[in-house]
Order: C-alpha cells, then sequence, then structure tokens
C-alpha cells in the first residue's frame, strides 16, 4: 500500500509552507501550537498521521521557540506513526558555529543536528548550509539543496556586459568560484579581519573590477556591514555597478537602512526567512518550487541528483 504524504509548518515558516504547499499541490495539514502561560510551547496533529509520509517545514531562526516548535512536532509525529519524519529546514541556524574557532565554545551546529535525531527525524531537507562538512554531523540523509538553481537565471537575463562573481570573504570563495565557473565570469576575493563577530575591522581587495559589473554571492547577510563595506570597495576600485546575492536574509539590527542607504544597485534573496519589511533595493526570489519538487521526489524514492547540476537545472 503506498504511503500519503502530508505537509505541516511551524509558526515561524508558514509563509514559505503555504506557497510549497500550492506548488506541491496539496494543502497544509491541521496542527496546533499552542502555549502555557509561562510561555512553554506545545504541539499537537489534529489528523492521523499513522503510516505517512510527514514533512514538517519550519526554519531555526531567532527565537529559540522556533526550534522548540520543529522538535516538539518531530517527536509528536515519531509518537504518531509516522512512516518518516522529514524535517524541511530552509534557514537552518546555528550553522555558523560548526567548530571550535577558540578554547571552551560550544559546536552549535553538531548539538542542533544532535536534538533533530533524538527527536526522531528520519532525513533533512535544508537549503546553502553555512558549511558544507554539517551535513556530517547527522546520521541519516541530508538533502542539501543550493540556491543558485534560482539565483543563477535571474543574473543571466540581466545580460551584464562586464559580469565578475566576488566573495565579499575568502570563506565563501568556493560559492563564488562555482558561480563564476558557470557564468563563466572572472573572480574577485575579499579578505576582512575582524575583531569580533558582526563587526569588520579590515578589508582588503583581491582581484580587478575596474569597469566591472560585480555580483557578490553570500549565504548570509547579518548586520549587512561587510556586504556594503564590500560594494562600496568595489565602487572605489572602478567597478561600474555592484549587486549581491543572499540565499538567507538575516538582516538584524540596521540592516534595511544600511542596504537602502548603500551603493548596492540591488540585493538578490530567497524566502527561506521572512522579511520585516519590504526594500526597494531587495528582489525576493521564492525557493517553493524547488523544495517541493524535492519534497515529490523523496516521496517517491527518486533521485534528487539533477539539483546538483547547474546544465539541468537551469
Amino acid at each position: 500500500m503506498p504511503t500519503n504524504v502530508k505537509l505541516f509548518t511551524g509558526t515561524a515558516t508558514r509563509y514559505l509552507a503555504e506557497k510549497i504547499a500550492e506548488e506541491y499541490g496539496k494543502p497544509l495539514g491541521k496542527e496546533i501550537v499552542s502555549r502555557f502561560s509561562d510561555g512553554e510551547v506545545q504541539t499537537s496533529f489534529e489528523e492521523t498521521l499513522r503510516g505517512n509520509d510527514v514533512f514538517i517545514i519550519q526554519s531555526t531562526f531567532a527565537p529559540a521557540d522556533n526550534i522548540m516548535e520543529l522538535l516538539l512536532m518531530v517527536d509528536a509525529a515519531r509518537r504518531a506513526s509516522a512512516n518518516q519524519v522529514v524535517a524541511v529546514i530552509p534557514y537552518f541556524g546555528y550553522a555558523r558555529q560548526d567548530r571550535k574557532d577558540k578554547p571552551r565554545v560550544s559546536i552549535g551546529a553538531k548539538l542542533m543536528a544532535n536534538l533533530l535525531m533524538a527527536a526522531g527525524a528520519s532525513r533533512l531537507i535544508t537549503m546553502d548550509l553555512h558549511a558544507d562538512q554539517i551535513q556530517g554531523f547527522f546520521d541519516v540523509p541530508v538533502d542539501h539543496l543550493y540556491a543558485s538553481a534560482i539565483f543563477v537565471p535571474y543574473i543571466k537575463q540581466l545580460n551584464l556586459p562586464n559580469l565578475v562573481m566576488a566573495s565579499p570573504d575568502t570563506g565563501g570563495t568556493r560559492r563564488a568560484a562555482a558561480y563564476a565557473k558557470f557564468l563563466k565570469s572572472e573572480l574577485v576575493i575579499c579578505y576582512k579581519q575582524r575583531e569580533k563577530a558582526n563587526e569588520v575591522e579590515r578589508m582588503m581587495l583581491i582581484g580587478d573590477v575596474k569597469g566591472k559589473d560585480v555580483v557578490l554571492v553570500d549565504d548570509i547577510i547579518d548586520t549587512g556591514g561587510s556586504i556594503v563595506k564590500a560594494a562600496e570597495m568595489m565602487i572605489q576600485h572602478g567597478a561600474n555597478s555592484v549587486r549581491a546575492i543572499c540565499t538567507h536574509p538575516v538582516f538584524s539590527r540596521n540592516a534595511y537602512e544600511l542596504i537602502s542607504n548603500s551603493v548596492l544597485d540591488e540585493v538578490l534573496v530567497s524566502d527561506t526567512l521572512p522579511l520585516r519589511k519590504e526594500s526597494p533595493k531587495v528582489t525576493v526570489l521564492s525557493c517553493a518550487k524547488l523544495f517541493a519538487d524535492v519534497i515529490q521526489r523523496v516521496h517517491n524514492h527518486e533521485s534528487i541528483s539533477t539539483h546538483f547540476e547547474f546544465s539541468t537545472i537551469l
């Protein structure tokens, strides 16, 4: 007897889950997320899950209640005898804490992986992890999708005459190089030094951008300070225009104001995170269709390898 698919969502990512469900052609399931008077979260499914493939869609950005909602829903689905419980996490929070970069600190990404597996997740679907090696923190299959599937076609249709891809830091070089290789463009790199998190002390440019149309590539824009400084440096070195690609628009502190007042022509983001407000310089491209397709392939036990090949996904 074939298993059925049921899609659910936590409160934080309902805006995206509704789009994924529409692309999939199936309404979201019924669940209740309630709170006790002290703020403690409680979740319950209002329909049978027995023998079904359950996909729970929730990004794990702040506050921590979003993580607790997901963990409780995964646990509840497992206890309700679901065939498999798949955590669909468009933005995997705590991914920036993927290693010990100084003594006596936690590895937050590994802790999140342990919690999800302890809750009963049988699979993870996510997008643009801050560090690829986080996939190895899980003892269950991880489908790691790339937002390039939605960003590259947009960049191509801009027909920028002197395109150059750029990484705002050395850590993102591999990501920017993949774009540059496919788009047959040059690559430049920004080298930055930080005194502490979210504050850039010094930045230098490696490469030539004079007369070029630069596209900066990053997975996360948090406060916006790095990307804005990088854009200013590109213009100072003679770039014609500067755009930025960002998968996860965290946009904390005064990021919106920094971007609005910057030399950036445009910032392309996906909808893995909800925007707190609109900005004329921010363009949102939806990843809903991509996630819907992968959910269908996972349910039907089909290969998703085509999603990792530029030539077949564009």
